[in-house]
């Protein structure tokens, strides 16, 4: 385990290092400016458009050849709105200070951006599979629009590895710690179980998925919201001190966390980016694949929903679960992580009952998380193998015990890992939207000029 934890900490400094922060602020930044700051500018539209209308009878029709529009946003927030945003949220904090929260918001607002634009590029170079049914994603978009087939093939080997760490294990692993410490639950019978539950939906493909993810994203984010509100609340008067705290930590290249470790700016954000990736995974690709899956014909509405989920997760979620955990002070003593450490700061709110909030928010989260992301791996799969269906079914049975390795699994070389494999799968989908950035521009143009 040492071996693999130092081969895989070498490929994490280079994946991570400052390449990759740069790449990912300056392809947000690049793409904002081509669409003239839409996230800004159009964050009205997008609202109106996406939660608000969220009701509409055009959200929820689908055909033979896809699902609807909300189940195709249902199962990508899914995938978005998982442990990243309770466990991975803590780990930025203790790992990279308070500061790591501001890098974590900069990511989100340049990251809607991105991902409006990953999804627009895959409605648009999508293909029907031999089911007659929408699949895309960076892999569709690289070989199409770009020709570039190696590039392709190398993001959706990327993504099949990183589908059984970031959206599966990692998930697992976070749900187990969840129950053992507020439960005493062995995380032997939590695999178990979730195992059970997990071949039971995913065996069926994608719309057994997005019929369960349907109706499970709605009520778990609602409801964790509801209780985040309501623990700030109780704590109102700390609130404005854990602000304070966060931008000023954020570029304090001496800030410290316990009176224990340093952290510098690059660290900060090291860990602010790489976790707000982890949460709205703008950048990596995988959301789209789940768009693709649409009946919807508009790449740019579809992609409004992107920019909102992004918005969603990372500047609501995260924000509301960085303000609990910073305003109780429980962090500071560093000895707390993860889900645990989400966990300790609510009960130091609501004794007893803070627990099981975060509980039922981590097996929820987590849960539609590995719902969506074995979405993304099969499709991936489906794309190396040419259609295979017996290879497809193989990876959904690999995938299905991956959700038992992670629930007895480490937590640090899981989590480790799994940030590896984002950053890996980044890259070629970076370049992918890079390359085709001129036919993002052209279809958002075309879109509001329809409007005018």
């Amino acid at each position: 385990m040492n071996f693999i934890g130092e081969i895989n900490a070498a490929i994490n400094n280079v994946v991570w290092g400052p390449v990759m922060l740069t790449l990912l602020i300056g392809v947000g930044l690049y793409l904002s400016i081509k669409t003239k700051f839409m996230q800004f500018g159009k964050f009205g539209y997008m609202m109106k458009n996406t939660i608000l209308s969220v009701f509409s009878k055009n959200q929820h029709q689908k055909d033979s050849s896809g699902v609807s529009p909300f189940q195709a946003v249902a199962t990508a927030m899914a995938g978005t709105i998982g442990t990243g945003s309770i466990a991975g949220l803590a780990t930025a904090i203790v790992s990279g200070g308070p500061g790591a929260v501001f890098w974590m918001w900069i990511s989100a607002l340049l990251g809607m951006v991105t991902k409006y634009s990953e999804i627009v590029l895959s409605l648009k170079y999508r293909e029907k599979n031999e089911n007659d049914q929408w699949v895309g994603g960076p892999m569709y978009y690289i070989k199409n629009g770009l020709n570039l087939k190696w590039l392709a093939a190398l993001f959706a080997i990327f993504a099949m590895i990183a589908c059984l760490g970031t959206g599966n294990a990692t998930q697992s692993n976070s749900i187990a710690i969840a129950l053992e410490s507020t439960a005493g639950v062995s995380p032997y019978i939590t695999g178990i179980v979730l195992t059970v539950i997990a071949a039971a939906v995913i065996l069926g493909g994608m719309r057994r998925i997005a019929s369960v993810n349907e109706k499970l994203v709605p009520f778990m984010a609602v409801s964790f919201v509801i209780c985040a509100v309501l623990a700030l609340i109780f704590n109102i008067k700390e609130v404005p001190a854990a602000f304070a705290l966060i931008f000023r930590e954020a570029f304090n290249f001496k800030a410290a966390a316990g009176g224990t470790a340093g952290y510098g700016i690059m660290v900060a954000m090291h860990y602010g980016f790489s976790r707000g990736v982890f949460s709205n995974e703008a950048g990596l690709g995988s959301a789209p694949i789940a768009h693709a899956a649409s009946s919807t014909k508009d790449p740019v509405r579809q992609g409004l929903w992107g920019m909102f989920e992004v918005f969603f997760t990372t500047i609501i979620i995260c924000t509301l679960s960085a303000l609990v955990i910073l305003t109780t002070g429980i962090w500071e003593s560093g000895e707390v992580q993860g889900a645990a450490l989400s966990i300790a700061s609510f009960n130091t709110i609501f004794p007893g009952i803070g627990g099981l909030i975060v509980t039922a928010a981590t097996v929820f989260f987590a849960l539609s998380t590995i719902l969506g992301w074995a979405y993304y791996g099969e499709v991936s799969m489906e794309y190396l193998s040419h259609n295979s269906k017996t290879a497809v079914m193989i990876y959904r049975l690999v995938y299905v015990g991956f959700v038992f390795v992670g629930a007895v699994g480490s937590l640090d070389l899981i989590w480790s890992i799994s940030e590896t494999m984002n950053g890996l799968m980044a890259i070629p989908n970076l370049i992918g939207i890079i390359g085709l950035s001129r036919v993002i521009k052209t279809a958002t143009k075309e879109h509001f000029d329809r409007l005018k």
